[in-house]
């Protein structure tokens, strides 16, 4: 019996209608936990528990978090910050009533490092974003409704699940193939923060083994149940307190697989550290492994330099063009736009900012308000307002020549008929 293309589609539809198909976006490839090494799951959360995974997610969160994010203002005279703008509220001090924009900040820059994307639900009032909403990336779902078009399911901490619509959805997405959807480094990793999770699985049974290889015992005669329960408690019990068991009745002792020293644990636990952070590109000594120098410079400021440059500036740029893509209206792009000030974490020692600020003020670059207020302290307005450079350089042609304003008093005088006396010898 052969069913017409038009019931089957009625039943389809019956079925969606009644029993939504749940895609679980958990990480946005839907792979995320296979790994090569058998017996690891590799998930966020797991990946996290290894301390080097911990570290770079921290690293990179916590900085950009702390970065002053803001609207500015396109103007002739350059770029100037815009407060009054509503948007501006919004994403530099708390973008809804309960979080501030520190810790959203932070949340989304980690749901971009280990999820591939960044989400949260615009808060709206006729149109117009009031507000943004982190989106727990455990708790979202994305489904197919009657109508067959995808639509976002969000479950609330009380379990009450709810339909956020697609409008309302924003996303940054991470480092993209594409051009769409960002990729997990969780995912596309598993199989080095697979041997990271293992690694650290060994060391942690080779220290509860009192640093011994793993052993078999052998016994001569058959063991009831309760007898061996008895022998296992007695003989573990006395390794782990560190004293040699007694072995008794023509037991004998061997040993499977290979010493820690063999094997290199140690040296494989070092080089997890390094590929982990090759894949967060983050150097290795900003998350405390100090084995081996640095190539970004010697001093703080090129290594600060050389982490904004490489680590940063991809994840700084995807926010302020997703903002401005996402958040502004098409009229306000052309006149406002968000961007990070990153001058904070470039600020040297009170010897080079001294030199930098002088070497500003002295060529007209900046006001002696404006250094006031990289400096935290209050303007002083009046000519410290004003641009000031250095009277003292003047061109080889005007070497042995009168100042201008010398040769201007010499012009006013012989205007008004002074004449200058010579000088009594």
């Amino acid at each position: 019996m052969k069913t017409k293309p038009g019931l089957m589609r009625r039943i389809l539809a019956s079925v969606t209608n009644w029993a939504p198909v749940q895609l679980d976006i958990k990480d946005d490839l839907g792979w995320g936990t296979r790994s090569s090494v058998p017996g690891v799951s590799v998930t966020p959360a797991t990946a996290m528990q290894v301390s080097a995974v911990w570290a770079c997610v921290r690293l990179i969160s916590e900085t950009i978090a702390t970065l002053p994010l803001g609207i500015y203002e396109k103007a002739p005279s350059g770029k100037r910050p815009a407060p009054q703008h509503p948007l501006h509220f919004i994403i530099h001090d708390q973008p809804n009533g309960d979080t501030s924009a520190s810790v959203h900040w932070e949340a989304t820059v980690a749901a971009m490092l280990l999820r591939g994307a960044g989400r949260a639900e615009k808060l709206m009032i006729g149109g117009r974003v009031v507000g943004l909403q982190f989106l727990n990336p455990d708790r979202l779902t994305t489904s197919r409704g009657s109508d067959g078009k995808k639509e976002w399911r969000y479950t609330e901490e009380d379990g009450r699940q709810r339909v956020i619509p697609r409008e309302r959805i924003w996303e940054i997405p991470g480092f993209t193939l594409d051009g769409r959807t960002g990729v997990s480094v969780i995912a596309y990793g598993a199989h080095v923060f697979a041997g990271a999770i293992a690694a650290d699985r060994a060391a942690a049974r080779t220290f509860s083994n009192g640093m011994l290889q793993t052993v078999y015992y052998k016994v001569t005669a058959l063991l009831k149940p309760e007898q061996r329960n008895e022998f296992r408690k007695n003989v573990l019990g006395a390794v782990e307190r560190g004293e040699t068991p007694l072995l008794e009745g023509g037991t004998d002792i061997g040993t499977v697989g290979i010493n820690p020293s063999d094997s290199q644990l140690l040296e494989s636990r070092g080089f997890s550290v390094e590929e982990v952070c090759r894949w967060f590109r983050v150097p290795p000594f900003m998350v405390g492994h100090s084995e081996k120098s640095t190539s970004w410079g010697s001093g703080i400021e090129q290594q600060m330099i050389g982490f904004l440059t490489f680590t940063l500036a991809p994840w700084l740029k995807r926010i302020e063009q997703a903002i401005s893509k996402d958040l502004l209206s098409p009229a306000e792009r052309g006149r406002y736009y968000a961007k990070f000030a990153v001058e904070g974490l470039l600020r040297a020692d009170s010897a080079g900012r001294a030199a930098f600020y002088t070497a500003m003020v002295n060529n007209g670059v900046l006001t002696r308000d404006e250094v006031r207020e990289l400096e935290d302290r209050e303007p002083m307005g009046g000519n410290a307002a004003v641009l000031t450079v250095q009277s003292a350089m003047t061109t080889l042609d005007a070497v042995g020549q009168a100042p201008a304003d010398q040769q201007a008093r010499a012009a006013m005088r012989a205007f008004l008929g002074f004449e200058d006396k010579p000088a009594q010898g």
